[in-house]
C-alpha cells in the first residue's frame, strides 16, 4: 500500500478511536455526575454519623460518667439482689437483660420493661445504690446509630442507606477512571496532590479528585464491611453464608443441633456470625429455673469476655443467652444456657466461625473502630472526613460550573456502544440487586420521559 493511501486509511481510524474514547469518558462522567448529585447528601450523613459513632466508648463515658463509674470495694452484691432492688423500686417491671460490667469499677446495667417503656437502670454492684436510669429512646449514641443505619426511617431508610452505599461503589469505580490521567503527565500534581497555582477551576477539581484518591481504598472497605448489616443485601448474604455451610458448624452443639424456626437474632442482640444460629429449647420437665447468680457463675467459668450481657428467657422453653460484643473479633461469643438445668446447649465462639465468618467479624469490628483501638478510630475518622470533603467539593464544583437553566450534566452517549461499561453496570446490578433495580428505573425514566420531552431533554443534556 502506498504511503499516501496508508495515511488516508490510518487517520480515520485514529479519529474513530479518539471519538470512542471521548464517548466512553463522557458516559462514565455522566454516570458519576448523576450518582454523585443524588447520593452526595446521604454519603455526607453516613460519613458524619459514622465519624461520631466511632468514638462511642469515649462519648458515652463522658456523657454517663456518673452512671458508669463506681468505687471498688471488697465484696459485690449478688446479681439477684441487685435485680430485686430494682424490682422493688419499679414494681411490676420485667427484666429483659443484665450486664455485670466489664471491670471492677464499672456499674451493672439492668434492662427492664416498665409501664411499656424500655429502661436501662444503672446499679452500684457494691452498695446496691441505683445510680440512674436511661430511657432507651433517650440514648444519644443509639440515635446516631439509627440515623447511620436507617436514617430514622425504618425499613425505607435502611433501603436508602443500602442503595447509597452500593452506588458509592459505582462512584468509586467511575471516579477512578475519571481520576486516572488520560495523557502522560510529568510529576504527580493533580494526581496525588492538588495544584494550587493553576487557577480556581483546576483547584476545585483537584480538591475533589485528589482526596478521593487517598480515601478510596478505605471507603470501599467501610462500605463492604457495613453492607452485612443492611436489611436487604445483608440479610440475603447472611442466609447464603449459612446455607452454604459457611455458617455455624454442628460441633458447637451439646447433642444434636436443634431444628428451630427461631433464630438467635430474634431473641437477642448477638455478633453477626451468630444471628442465624438456631435457638435450642430448655428441658422443662421436673426442674426449677436456675437463678441469675447461677448464670453469671456459668458465664465466668466459661471464659467469656467480660463485656458479655445476659438475655433472659421469655418463654417456659426459652434459654438464657450470653452475648459478648468485645472490641476484638476474636473474643466474640454467643452461648445458650438451659434455664432449668444450667447446661450449656450451644457455645459459639470466633474459633467456630468459618473463614468467611472470621473475615466478616473482623471487618465489622474494624468498621466500628474497636479492633485496633485509637489508631483504628483515627484512621476511620480520616476516611469519614475525607468522604465528606469529596462529596461537598463535588457538589460545589458542579454548582460553580453548571450553566443557567440546565443541570450541567455531561452530554449523553449511547451506552449500547460501550460494552465494557454496560458489562460493569450489569455485574454491579447482579451483585447488588438494589443497584440493578435503580438502573432499570433510571433507564425507564430516560427512555419514556426524558428522551420524549424536549424541555427535559435539554435540562438533562440528553
Amino acid at each position: 500500500m502506498e504511503s499516501g493511501k496508508l495515511t488516508e486509511f490510518i487517520q480515520p481510524m485514529k479519529k474513530t478511536n479518539k471519538q470512542t474514547k471521548a464517548n466512553v469518558y463522557r458516559a462514565i462522567w455522566r454516570w458519576h455526575f448523576y450518582a454523585g448529585i443524588i447520593f452526595a447528601p446521604f454519603l455526607v450523613i453516613l460519613a458524619f454519623t459514622g465519624s461520631v459513632y466511632l468514638f462511642k466508648p469515649q462519648i458515652e463515658q463522658m456523657l454517663y460518667k456518673d452512671y458508669y463509674e463506681v468505687t471498688k470495694q471488697e465484696e459485690r452484691i449478688l446479681p439477684s439482689e441487685q435485680i430485686n432492688i430494682i424490682k422493688s423500686e419499679y414494681p411490676g417491671s420485667k427484666v429483659t437483660s443484665y450486664l455485670p460490667g466489664d471491670s471492677e469499677t464499672r456499674s451493672s446495667e439492668v434492662n427492664i420493661i416498665y409501664q411499656n417503656k424500655s429502661l436501662t437502670i444503672f446499679v452500684d454492684p457494691y452498695t446496691g445504690n441505683i445510680l440512674g436510669k436511661l430511657n432507651s429512646e433517650e440514648k444519644i449514641m443509639d440515635k446516631i446509630e439509627e440515623i447511620h443505619g436507617e436514617l430514622m426511617a425504618g425499613t425505607v431508610g435502611d433501603r436508602i442507606v443500602e442503595l447509597a452505599a452500593c452506588w458509592a461503589i459505582v462512584l468509586i469505580i467511575t471516579g477512578i477512571y475519571l481520576w486516572f490521567p488520560q495523557k502522560k503527565k510529568k510529576g504527580f500534581s493533580g494526581i496525588i496532590f492538588p495544584r494550587f497555582n493553576k487557577g480556581k477551576t483546576i483547584l476545585r477539581r483537584d480538591l475533589h479528585a485528589v482526596p478521593a484518591f487517598w480515601i478510596t481504598g478505605g471507603l470501599l472497605f467501610l462500605i463492604l464491611t457495613g453492607l452485612p448489616w443492611s436489611g436487604f443485601w445483608g440479610t440475603n448474604f447472611q442466609s447464603l453464608v449459612t446455607n452454604t455451610g459457611a455458617g455455624y458448624p454442628p460441633s458447637i452443639w451439646v447433642g444434636n443441633a436443634p431444628t428451630s424456626t427461631i433464630k438467635t437474632k430474634d431473641i437477642a442482640d448477638v455478633p453477626w456470625a451468630a444471628e442465624n444460629l438456631d435457638v435450642p429449647k430448655s428441658d422443662i420437665q421436673g426442674y426449677t429455673p436456675i437463678s441469675i447468680d447461677d448464670v453469671i457463675n456459668i458465664a465466668n467459668s466459661s471464659g467469656i469476655h467480660k463485656s458479655f450481657s445476659v438475655i433472659f428467657p421469655t418463654t417456659k422453653e426459652g434459654v438464657y443467652t450470653l452475648s459478648a460484643f468485645p472490641p476484638k473479633a476474636k473474643d466474640e461469643a454467643t452461648i445458650h444456657i438451659d434455664q432449668y438445668t444450667g447446661a450449656i446447649l450451644a457455645d459459639y465462639r470466633y474459633d467456630n466461625y468459618g473463614p468467611l465468618g472470621k473475615i466478616i467479624a473482623t471487618g465489622i469490628t474494624i468498621h466500628k473502630g474497636t479492633e485496633f483501638g485509637l489508631f483504628n478510630q483515627l484512621l476511620s475518622l480520616f476516611i469519614c472526613l475525607g468522604t465528606m470533603l469529596v462529596a461537598l467539593t463535588g457538589v460545589y464544583m458542579w454548582w460553580k460550573r453548571k450553566p443557567k437553566k440546565e443541570l450541567g450534566a455531561p452530554k449523553a452517549s449511547s451506552i449500547k456502544k460501550m460494552r465494557y461499561l454496560l458489562f460493569i453496570l450489569i455485574a454491579l446490578g447482579i451483585i447488588f440487586p438494589l443497584v440493578g433495580l435503580s438502573l432499570i428505573i433510571v433507564w425507564l425514566v430516560d427512555s419514556v420521559v426524558i428522551q420524549r420531552i424536549p424541555l427535559a431533554k435539554k435540562l438533562f443534556n440528553a
